[in-house]
């Protein structure tokens, strides 16, 4: 357990995100006590110049014994500050700035406590890839990029690489779309055949409505109705089916969803029209056939790892078997671009069981592949019921990611997106791969926040950019598919009171 406190909470969640990132899964509270492992203590002066940051414990070793020379310099420097004051002179007004100074001093009061470095530094927000696409659009040089973010966010050397490259990848991809002018949907489905062990995604079992799902329809197409209506004359560049998983619907629910959408919405200029099947044992020849049939482009199957044991310690029903079946079958009706998404990081898996595991998916040959680090969110099981699963081990290291990203390389599949989430074993990060021509434009656009995103359906969130004031606001749907239902009129309300004043 460890404490924050602060005599102003302007920058509680800065800290508390950095807090979390060197000690995941340790409860923080807002006290100081002995029994805490350590505190963090901030207290910004009266005239708001001066901000004093401490970390408070009882033993432990000090990083300080190491050589300096290990460090690199950036970091260096700001142990040398720390040794001498524990006062940062700061402009309160400056938001931004003051920000970063608190966290890279904390950063190394960390580091010295708990020995460790993170990859990404003092990032904690989930799109790292959003500020090198910024300064390079500002007409910074990779170089310059690369001095900012160390010097600003101490980033490892491989992370801020990896930035710069899916940035340029990125940009050259989006040149191709006018964002700017056109929006891109999102459909979800929120039914799956099970809840899996670490997922906090909105989805209800499909068991629970069978024979109920032309309700959620009725609501759906309605939003649906909406949006092609306030969006008529713009241009829709991506449509994108998510969920829960689509495919749980049985084959006449598909074609009767997707026939509604294409005949309510201009497909003429759709560039990409994605499916995640998802859940293998959501799949059929079937189920299948209908989505080739209404020309969906990108499709996902995928087993989140190839180890048959993981598989049934996370509530997925389907065989290994299962994967290599139903993508074989994808393949022979014709799909060009699979992709298949795995998690590094899963209870009770190893290097060894993530080399498998790549072996297995390089066999079959994906068009894509995306590459989860376990994040365990606060609504999964594997969290709101730790006693039960506490006793399993959950490993995440550098070698495991750089394992994945050799054999993603090896594919012929390039980085092409990259996001992070809170709470990630390792603390690093999801990277999307693409063999070229195969990247999905719709994961680029809503990572990068780039153009409006109109989402229908429960527990979906319509984004609304302000590019030229680098911001967007949002608006949330319920998740709760019963009040969707009964609530659809506020949700077209909601969406018209955020589209209205564009």
């Amino acid at each position: 357990m460890v404490g924050i406190v602060l005599n102003d909470n302007a920058y509680e969640q800065d800290i508390r995100e950095l807090l979390m990132a060197f000690c995941p899964g340790e409860e923080i509270v807002h006290e100081a006590h002995p029994s805490l492992r350590f505190c963090v203590e901030g207290i910004l002066s009266e005239d708001r110049t001066e901000f004093e940051l401490c970390l408070v414990f009882e033993g432990g070793s000090s990083f300080r014994a190491l050589a300096m020379e290990a460090l690199e310099p950036e970091i260096q420097a700001e142990c040398r500050a720390a040794w001498e004051s524990n006062v940062l002179k700061v402009n309160y007004e400056d938001r931004f700035e003051t920000k970063n100074q608190i966290k890279r001093r904390l950063y190394v009061l960390l580091m010295e406590q708990t020995g460790k470095t993170l990859p990404w530094g003092t990032l904690t927000g989930i799109r790292p890839t959003k500020i090198a696409m910024t300064k390079l659009a500002e007409g910074d040089t990779p170089e310059q990029v690369f001095h900012y973010m160390k010097q600003t966010y101490f980033t490892s050397n491989e992370k801020i690489n990896l930035c710069i490259e899916i940035a340029q990848r990125e940009e050259k991809l989006l040149s191709a779309i006018d964002y700017r002018n056109g929006y891109s949907l999102y459909i979800g489905i929120p039914f799956c055949p099970t809840t899996c062990l670490y997922c906090s995604f909105t989805s209800y079992p499909i068991g629970r409505w069978q024979g109920r799902t032309g309700e959620y329809f009725h609501a759906l197409f309605k939003e649906m109705d909406y949006v092609a209506e306030k969006k008529k004359g713009c241009t829709l560049d991506t449509v994108y089916f998510g969920g829960g998983t689509p495919t749980s619907l049985s084959p006449e629910d598909l074609d009767t969803l997707i026939t509604k959408l294409k005949n309510t919405f201009d497909f003429s200029t759709v560039q990409e029209f994605t499916v995640e099947a998802g859940r293998p044992d959501s799949i059929t020849r079937e189920k299948l056939e209908v989505l080739k049939k209404h020309g969906v482009t990108r499709i996902s199957i995928n087993p989140q790892t190839m180890k048959q044991e993981t598989l049934k310690i996370i509530g997925r029903r389907h065989t290994v078997e299962d994967v290599k079946d139903r993508f074989h079958m994808a393949r022979e009706l014709g799909f060009d671009n699979i992709n298949m998404d795995l998690i590094i990081g899963l209870p009770e898996e190893d290097l060894d069981d993530v080399r498998s595991t790549m072996e297995q998916v390089k066999e079959l040959g994906p068009d894509s592949l995306t590459v989860h680090s376990l994040a365990i969110k606060r609504a999964a099981r594997l969290n709101t019921m730790k006693e039960v699963y506490k006793d399993l081990k959950i490993t995440n290291t550098q070698e495991m990611i750089d394992l994945t990203a050799e054999y993603a390389r090896d594919m012929g599949l390039e980085p092409y997106y990259l996001y992070r989430q809170k709470n990630m074993a390792g603390n690093f990060e999801n990277v999307g791969y693409a063999k070229p021509g195969k990247a999905c434009l719709y994961n680029i656009l809503i990572m990068e926040e780039k153009g409006d995103i109109l989402a229908c359906g429960a527990g979906t969130t319509t984004k609304i950019t302000y590019p030229d004031e680098n911001r967007l606001e949002r608006v949330e749907n319920v998740k709760d598919v019963e009040q969707y239902i009964s609530r659809i009129n506020e949700m077209i309300e909601r969406k018209e009171k955020l589209l209205s004043k564009r």
